[in-house]
């Protein structure tokens, strides 16, 4: 048996002896549901990457149709208008190739000398040559096929664009004229005979110089190896006039303009040239322009803005009228539970595509196309927005503290939306973004397939132009490149930001370290 220890009580202090001991107060500051999903999704650098990759793209969509330095964008009638089309993306004159307007083409030797031709023509301003009005910018081999010789040639697709045939008023053709003697730019070229029986002239407004033979644009040559000009060319013809393209005035010179109607004037213009007149600057499409001559810059931001503000407007109203939906269903279920969603059973088996045709077929005429096309979207959307609500209401509303504010007279306003509700709101929230990229897929499909036709001078959408560019996919991939890269970032972007939203919401997190 071991011993007793003894310990002197004088060797123990009273700690606090005379003072009351209570808990401390809390320093730090209190942190609310959202700015608690706040920090939470700013520590989920995927989602925060692609919210930052959204807000650009919906900036883009907003400032892109107005910016307003015509020398890199120019509004979409007018690059349709000039006939701009299936100019390269151009940013930067780095004579690389790289974003500078500029491709590589094997061409046969009547191309290249057509390419020479039109550069001989624009080039020339008095005593002195402009070698930027070049399509050729540089010859990398020549060589012979089948007995044909042929040229390895980097391209300008802005330089070849060539000539325009116009038709002004007498204003605008002598304003035309006043400018060109102020600034030395030379806008109006001769005139040539583009009758209907000259079918290769009438169709381009560059063939200018002497044909070969009737009917075919091949350039004529001199014994020096140079283009016979209109300019120069004798206009005495042996071919009925097909061979003189010139059109002399009565003082033996060549005319600037032919009348047209009652009070125009056809001309034939220098297409940069003109486009110097117009905006200042010369043509510098930063995407490039489409088959139609539009500038894709300019009309992909018209599209998205489009796509967006459906997509949130569609959004909004699901959300709105799903979560009131899913509330009651969920809230008193039974006989009201079972009729509603007997309601949402049927309207839910009606195919979007069927409803979408149906609609644009006998409701667009009406009430215009983008208003039939929202009451297809509203029509059916709401329903998953209202499943989910319902659920979550059938998961809460049995909860202790649910019942303990039951138990206090709370109301059943006050229980659905101050109490229940609270706890679905991560969830609903994070279906409704996911709703926008939904949106804008079926709407992009929608125009791609025909079923909806939202292609005009002013307003488009994604679908239809990544549609007018599938035949030019294998010559001009940047057509349709710009307009898939966009709803591609699009998709991806929602998706994570969508799964970033989703977990920041949830209330079984809150708190929770990552």
């Amino acid at each position: 048996m071991q011993d007793t220890i003894k310990i002197d009580p004088s060797q123990f202090e009273f700690v606090q002896k005379e003072k009351f001991i209570k808990d401390e107060k809390i320093e730090t500051k209190k942190i609310g549901y959202f700015k608690d999903a706040l920090i939470r999704f700013t520590r989920n650098k995927a989602s925060v990457a692609a919210f930052v990759i959204i807000i650009l793209l919906v900036i883009y969509s907003i400032v892109g149709p107005y910016i307003g330095n015509q020398n890199y964008i120019v509004n979409s009638y007018d690059s349709r208008r000039l006939g701009y089309s299936y100019t390269l993306p151009k940013l930067f004159n780095t004579g690389f190739g790289f974003w500078d307007g500029t491709e590589k083409q094997s061409v046969n030797q009547n191309t290249y000398n057509r390419y020479y031709a039109i550069y001989v023509e624009t080039s020339r301003n008095g005593s002195t040559e402009d070698t930027t009005r070049n399509p050729i910018t540089k010859v990398y081999s020549n060589y012979l096929a089948s007995g044909v010789q042929y040229y390895d040639i980097r391209y300008d697709s802005y330089a070849g664009l060539g000539m325009q045939y116009l038709t002004v008023t007498e204003a605008e053709y002598l304003a035309i004229q006043e400018w060109q003697n102020e600034t030395g730019i030379q806008v109006i070229y001769p005139a040539v005979n583009n009758s209907s029986s000259v079918p290769s002239v009438a169709n381009d407004p560059n063939i200018w110089y002497q044909l070969n033979q009737r009917n075919q644009p091949d350039v004529t040559y001199d014994e020096n190896g140079n283009p016979i000009f209109i300019e120069t060319y004798n206009t005495t013809s042996n071919d009925g006039g097909y061979n003189s393209l010139r059109i002399d005035g009565d003082d033996g010179s060549y005319k600037y303009a032919k009348p047209s109607g009652s009070s125009g004037y056809q001309i034939r213009v220098d297409k940069n040239a003109y486009f110097t007149y117009c905006y200042g600057g010369s043509p510098r499409f930063i995407f490039g322009t489409d088959t139609s001559g539009y500038d894709i810059f300019t009309r992909l931001a018209r599209a998205g803005r489009f796509s967006f503000l459906l997509a949130i407007f569609v959004s909004a109203l699901n959300l709105i009228i799903g979560a009131l939906y899913g509330a009651i269903e969920g809230y008193f279920g039974g006989t009201i539970d079972l009729v509603m969603e007997r309601i949402c059973d049927i309207l839910g088996n009606v195919p979007f595509m069927v409803v979408t045709t149906l609609f644009q077929l006998h409701l667009a005429s009406k009430v215009g196309v983008v208003p039939s096309l929202l009451f297809a979207f509203v029509l059916t959307g709401w329903i998953g927005t209202a499943a989910t609500t319902r659920m979550q209401f059938y998961r809460y509303k049995n909860q202790e503290y649910v019942m303990a504010a039951r138990t206090l007279g709370a109301s059943n306003k006050r229980l659905m939306f101050k109490h229940i509700f609270p706890n679905a709101i991560g969830t609903l929230i994070t279906s409704s973004v996911l709703v926008i990229p939904s949106v804008i897929f079926s709407e992009s499909s929608l125009t791609y397939l025909g079923i909806v036709n939202l292609d005009s001078a002013e307003q488009t959408s994604v679908g239809t132009m990544l549609a007018n560019a599938r035949g030019s996919l294998q010559n001009y991939p940047h057509i349709i490149l710009f307009p898939a890269l966009f709803i591609s970032l699009l998709m991806i972007t929602f998706n994570l930001f969508g799964n970033g939203l989703r977990d920041a919401f949830n209330p079984s997190l809150r708190g929770a370290d990552e």
